[in-house]
């Protein structure tokens, strides 16, 4: 019985047409973290919008947390802040709360159509209309808060976790601390994620659902240290703790590792953290949820993570103290663990991952059910391809799309093409183009002096927009569509300067690099975008230099979020009317 299906995604449906639940049965509130007060606007535009269309449970209480303005205090800082905000919210009252809490504040630079709406409100291929990434989490954890004491859960808005249980089985969050859920998992998963070293007598390996305890909380940890510290498990018929250090037959049976997801914390341990917030008053770094606060737990945790900034994005002077305030804090507390055995975990949160999963033959995309064209009006010979995914978009008879490819929140006219692989998101393409393959295209409307105008960022899908140097000298290691920046730039007429890039700080990278030109309709900002990848890809000049041009990162902050949900809203209401006339057509040739 996987835990989700089409059934379970129906019954949070239900919930959103119905105010009518029994108590205890949703949770009292759900909070989404928020970058900064532009991204939580965003996201309360966004939620009034899914209520108004019943589209979310009415009788839960729905909450948009921003950090607060200053330096970023990463996922484990959003946490406390949430805390935070649900006590000045609620009051008393949220000591009784069982509270989903979904980390959704981050900029999406891997993924970056979900940049300027947020992660968490990523549209899936399914549902009509659509599921977004949110309603997927409320769906996956439907039966939690009826097995859940007073507390937290603490989510990513991009990861799936599937599983299946035994019929009478349920997930239960009811002992004191923290309890996180724990999946098997390939050793190389491990090294980029949070892995459990078990406690030997706590586990046995047997059935999908297991209560045990964690020795110790492993963040990021290399193969070697996996295998010293007694995290690796062999499996065989069913998986087995190896002894500390033993590196394990591989060749008669295949190792495993327990990785993290979700986690737990009682109310009365997060009434703790939320203390400890107060009394820090600001924290000037960012601290990890996983790493900073899971690695202070179980009997076996020391304190030597703190001085280890290896993981870390940006090292902060006050970083090593505040991790070791935590550690004192939550040393001794119990780190319990969900096992469970029959378990997948999917993360959906880059360009490839997006692609993989949604357009190849995926076991994620074939547990969900994830469809081709899911919501849109499209012709005959598109709905023949099964290897790609068109999401809420209208495709005019004539245009072609590649194997591989997702097209979501567009209108793709007659004479387009697009090759294998790309994304194409929140566009109107309406002239004659070939759009090449493993291109990434995605439009934002911004609010300028003179009104709502258009920006087009276009990239490859594997062009890395985190990457920043800090020199001038050094932006030839930047590459765009396999070309450098500083040839890009001369075939655009551009100059190298700091005044290119946008960012405060000495980031420079693609992400803040000025070079998307702001257009009055968003056809033509679609269409100036594209001609800018035409010349790089051909080597030939295309003169953008007597535009405004905006960095990635001023595009959201620039956003005009209205408009792009307007945009969908026609795209949306189009559709509405042709599934009408579909119907209507249907009863009058039956009768």
């Amino acid at each position: 019985v996987f835990l989700l299906n089409s059934s379970t995604l129906l019954l949070t449906r239900h919930f959103s047409k119905s105010s009518a639940a029994r108590p205890g049965e949703l949770w009292d509130a759900v909070v989404l973290t928020a970058a900064d007060a532009a991204q939580a606007g965003a996201f309360r535009e966004q939620l009034a919008e899914k209520l108004r269309r019943e589209q979310l449970p009415r009788a839960v209480r729905y909450l948009v947390c921003a950090d607060p303005p200053g330096p970023r205090i990463g996922n484990g800082g959003s946490t406390l802040h949430a805390l935070r905000c649900l006590e000045e919210q609620y009051g008393d009252q949220w000591t009784s709360f069982t509270v989903l809490l979904i980390h959704s504040g981050g900029y999406s630079q891997r993924l970056p159509n979900a940049s300027a709406l947020g992660k968490i409100f990523t549209a899936l291929p399914l549902g009509e209309p659509l599921y977004q990434m949110l309603e997927l989490k409320l769906s996956m954890y439907i039966d939690f808060p009826r097995h859940m004491k007073p507390g937290v859960l603490v989510t990513c808005s991009d990861d799936i976790e599937l599983y299946s249980t035994g019929v009478t089985e349920a997930i239960t969050f009811d002992k004191p601390g923290f309890t996180a859920l724990a999946h098997p998992s390939d050793l190389a998963v491990g090294t980029t994620h949070g892995v459990f070293v078990l406690d030997p007598s706590s586990f046995s390996g047997k059935g999908g659902l297991e209560y045990g305890s964690c020795y110790r909380f492993l963040h990021k940890p290399d193969v070697e240290t996996m295998h010293q510290s007694g995290a690796v498990c062999v499996r065989r018929d069913r998986p087995q703790l190896s002894s500390p250090g033993s590196c394990g037959d591989s060749a008669v049976a295949s190792e495993c590792v327990y990785t993290d997801s979700v986690f737990y914390m009682d109310h009365s341990t997060a009434q703790q953290l939320l203390h400890f917030y107060k009394q820090m008053g600001t924290l000037g770094c960012e601290i990890d949820a996983y790493g900073d606060f899971l690695q202070a737990l179980g009997p076996g945790a020391t304190p030597d993570y703190t001085k280890n900034t290896r993981n870390v994005s940006k090292e902060d002077s006050g970083l090593v103290a505040v991790r070791q305030q935590l550690y004192s804090l939550l040393q001794g507390t119990a780190l319990n663990v969900i096992v469970l055995n029959n378990s997948q975990f999917y993360h959906i949160g880059t360009t490839q991952e997006y692609l993989f999963h949604f357009t190849a033959e995926s076991k994620l995309r074939f547990e969900l059910g994830l469809q081709p064209v899911a919501f849109s009006i499209c012709p005959d010979s598109a709905r023949t391809l099964d290897q790609l995914s068109i999401i809420q978009s209208i495709l005019e008879p004539g245009c072609v799309i590649g194997p591989g490819s997702v097209i979501e929140y567009s209108r793709i006219g007659p004479e387009v093409s697009v090759g294998k692989g790309s994304i194409v998101s929140g566009s109107y393409i309406n002239f004659s183009v070939d759009i090449p393959s493993e291109c990434f295209l995605s439009s934002v409307s911004v609010k300028m002096a003179d009104g709502v105008e258009y920006v087009t960022m276009v990239f490859g899908v594997g062009d890395d927009l985190k990457k920043s140097v800090k020199s001038l000298s050094d932006i030839h290691s930047l590459r765009f569509f396999g070309a450098s920046l500083p040839e890009c730039l001369d075939l655009w007429s551009l100059e190298a300067s700091d005044q290119l890039f946008s960012s405060e700080d000495t980031r420079l990278g693609l992400w803040t690099a000025r070079i998307f030109p702001v257009c009055s309709t968003l056809s033509e900002s679609v269409r100036m975008s594209l001609n800018m990848l035409n010349s790089v890809q051909h080597k030939s000049a295309f003169k953008v230099s007597g535009f405004q041009l905006l960095s990635v990162e001023e595009m959201l902050t620039y956003k005009d979020v209205e408009d792009m949900l307007q945009f969908r809203k026609q795209i949306y209401d189009e559709i509405c009317l042709q599934r009408q006339k579909e119907k209507s057509d249907y009863r009058m040739n039956g009768t």
